[in-house]
């Protein structure tokens, strides 16, 4: 059995785990944050719209670099955004990276992976472990993050683990 074929199980349900929480954050709720320092709700679920993107990255490049020119935009990128816009840009980039998953071979995952920003390093890491950490272990996190901000407003959380709070 090959890596990639070993990972998609858990890929595939994180992934669809994550889409639940998405499939639920209310459009008239975007900009409400539980804390001044909290990132808004609609920032959040943008940013976790994108782990697919993050994924298919992750597969198939060896360098991802950004500039600090594109952070405003990158910053603000979500404002004009509904669930539905989140959940196009989801569903779109989970069948790429998908397929990237699926076509990594196993000689790329011990090689490594680096992020750049203005030309410092800030992840220089084996594509097995950014494919733990960075895709698998950071969307669980902003999922649970979500999962707070829903529950805070009052909205029924999917159970993953076993029951949640909401018995839903």
């Amino acid at each position: 059995m090959s890596i990639a074929e070993a990972l998609l199980p858990e890929f595939d349900t994180e992934f669809a785990d994550t889409r639940k929480f998405l499939a639920l954050v209310p459009n008239d709720k975007l900009t409400w944050k539980p804390h001044e320092k909290s990132m808004e709700l609609g920032k959040l679920a943008w940013h976790l719209s994108d782990f697919s993107g993050w994924g298919t990255d992750a597969f198939k490049k060896d360098v991802l670099e950004y500039k600090s020119e594109n952070a405003t935009n990158m910053a603000n990128e979500w404002k004009d955004k509904t669930r539905e816009k989140m959940l196009e840009r989801f569903d779109t980039n989970f069948k790429i990276a998908r397929e990237s998953l699926w076509s990594t071979s196993d000689e790329k995952w011990p090689q490594r992976w680096r992020m750049v920003w203005d030309g410092r390093v800030f992840i220089d890491e084996t594509r097995m472990n950014v494919y733990r950490k960075w895709v698998m272990s950071h969307m669980v996190h902003h999922r649970a993050q979500l999962g707070l901000y829903l529950h805070l407003n009052e909205i029924a959380i999917p159970e993953l683990y076993g029951p949640s709070a909401n018995g839903k």
